[in-house]
This record gives C-alpha cells, sequence and structure tokens, in this order.
C-alpha cells in the first residue's frame, strides 16, 4: 500500500508505528501538551527520530464525554499543523475526524490518509450530530482524494445520539451487555465482531473505495466492555486471519489497561507495550501508540529474537 510517498509492506512481516499528536486541548492522554504548533512539530521530529512510520493528527478528542468542536475550529486546528509539518518532514499524515468537510480539507493541507473512528458510520445518519457536511460523506471524499482509509468499528454511540443521551442525563458509554447484565461467549463476541468489520469495510467498496485502499480497527474502548476489549486482544490473530483488510491495532494508554492493571493513564505503557507484542505476533501491520520509542524498541527486539 502506497501511503504518501512511502510504500508499505503489508505482506504480514512488518509492523508499521503511527505516532498520536493531538492538537487538542482535552485529549485523555496528551491533551494540551501539543496544542502549541511549535512544540507539535518538535514533538513530529522526536516520534520521527524514535521510529514512526506514520504521524497521525487529530484536532478533537474522542475520549468518553469528549468536547465537541465546530468543523471550522477543527480544520483551523489540524490543517496548519499538517502544512507545517509536510515542510519540514517527508513522512505519511493521517488525519483523525469523523467529519468529511475536516478530511477533505486536511487532505488539501497534505494529509494522506483518512482515520474515521465511526468507520464511514455517519455517511448513513441524516444528521450526524454536527454541521457543515449535509452534502457531503466521508466516503465521498476518500473516492475523490482518492487516499488510504482506516476504517474503525464502534460500538458507541454517534455523536447525534451521545448528545440527546447526555442531554436527558443519560448515561452515555454503557454497552448492552453491561446494561443488561448479559454474559456474553467472548469466541462468539469475536466472530460476529469479525463479520461487523468485514460487513464496514464492505460498505465503503460498495461506496467507490478501493479495497487495496482500506486499513481496519477494531476499536479498542470504544463502547465496549472491559471482558470485550480483552476479548479482542485474545483473538486478535483470528481477527488478523480473518479479516479481509490489514489491522491497525489503537490500544495506547486506554482505560481497559488501566482496569486491569489498577493504574492511572500515565503509567499504562508497559501494558501498552504488551498490546503492540501482541499486534506483531497477530500479524498487525500498523500499530498506533504515544510512546513511539518504547513500542518500536518492543517490535525491534521481538523481530530480532524471531528472526534469528
Amino acid at each position: 500500500m502506497k501511503i504518501g510517498n512511502r510504500q508499505f509492506d503489508l505482506s504480514g512481516d512488518s509492523t508499521y508505528v503511527m505516532g498520536i499528536l493531538n492538537v487538542t486541548p482535552d485529549s485523555f492522554s496528551d491533551g494540551g501538551s501539543y496544542y502549541d504548533k511549535d512544540v507539535a512539530l518538535k514533538h513530529v521530529e522526536e516520534m520521527l527520530e524514535d521510529g514512526a512510520d506514520i504521524i497521525d493528527i487529530g484536532g478533537e478528542s474522542t475520549r468518553p464525554g469528549f468536547q465537541k468542536v465546530a468543523p471550522d475550529e477543527e480544520i483551523n486546528r489540524v490543517c496548519s499543523v499538517i502544512s507545517a509539518i509536510k515542510e519540514r518532514f517527508d513522512v505519511p499524515i493521517s488525519v483523525d475526524s469523523y467529519k468529511a468537510c475536516v478530511a477533505e480539507e486536511a487532505i488539501k493541507s497534505g494529509a494522506d490518509v483518512i482515520n474515521d473512528v465511526w468507520g464511514f458510520k455517519l455517511d448513513n445518519c441524516s444528521y450526524k450530530g454536527y454541521e457543515g457536511d449535509e452534502n457531503r460523506t466521508m466516503a465521498g471524499v476518500a473516492v475523490k482524494t482518492g487516499v488510504p482509509v482506516i476504517l474503525m468499528h464502534s460500538a458507541r454511540p454517534t455523536p447525534e445520539e451521545e448528545q440527546k443521551l447526555a442531554a436527558e442525563g443519560g448515561t452515555v458509554h454503557v454497552p448492552a451487555s453491561e446494561a443488561t447484565g448479559v454474559v456474553r461467549d467472548m469466541k462468539e463476541y469475536a466472530e460476529e465482531l469479525i463479520s461487523q468489520i468485514n460487513d464496514m469495510a464492505e460498505t465503503a467498496v460498495n461506496a467507490g473505495v478501493l479495497k487495496e485502499n482500506i486499513i481496519v480497527d477494531p476499536g479498542v474502548g470504544f463502547g465496549r466492555t472491559q471482558e470485550e476489549n480483552l476479548a479482542i486482544m485474545k483473538y486478535l490473530k483470528d481477527i488478523c486471519d480473518r479479516v479481509s483488510y490489514p489491522v491497525l491495532l489503537g490500544t495506547s494508554r486506554k482505560t481497559f489497561i488501566g482496569n486491569a492493571l489498577g493504574l492511572p493513564v500515565d503509567e499504562r505503557e508497559e501494558g501498552t507495550m504488551v498490546t503492540t507484542l501482541m499486534a506483531v505476533q497477530a500479524g498487525c501491520p500498523f500499530v498506533r501508540v504515544h510512546d513511539v520509542k518504547k513500542n518500536a524498541r518492543t517490535i525491534k527486539m521481538y523481530k530480532s529474537i524471531m528472526n534469528v
């Protein structure tokens, strides 16, 4: 797969590191840390030195209870940083957004990949939960620009549904299995997820996106119970083997790691590195992480052992 000016080998022998750059004031892990452009550029330089292959830029946090950002504000946040990065570094950039108008402007500024945490799901909504895309879809932007896409499978409500729940005083992020108390067979859950991921990607193909331009993300942490998140990790190899597209794993510092270890967000790096190792073993071509250096070293050490 070609992303930007770089060719990525997706045969299963390589695991590429996507470094996270949040230009937001409220992201769950590093909110506000890289809001200043010069600080953001310095961090990109550090991530590239540490082994990042792609930089993923987000202008709106999607953590539980996230603060909605107007498209114009999100465009201002991400596009100026993307342009500045492209002026200084030859690195592929993905834009982490579920808004088609943001993705389109980001690509004009130099972004090479669309990373949609709702996996084009909002294209089917009459109102997406924000203004600006009434006559535009994410699939349409992907087809028009021809860039690769990362489609994440989310079990969360849409932004519009979340706003309604919050306004009514309801709990926004309670998966059905927690709300009903129903205990599920996790192997069966993984089987259903594999089917749903393939269906999600097939919808994008039917909309005109080239199959070879699709990467999928199982969506660890997005509207799932602790048990469901752990099940995705346990059955990750099955997911990689049986979905028809290359898989990106995004687990970095997420709540399920904190729950398993009883640790706050700034102490979850070892747990993240375990999931990165499992991603390599499962055959994931991409991992999305905050701490590039530690995770790149984890991959390098594992490859050194296995290549003997």
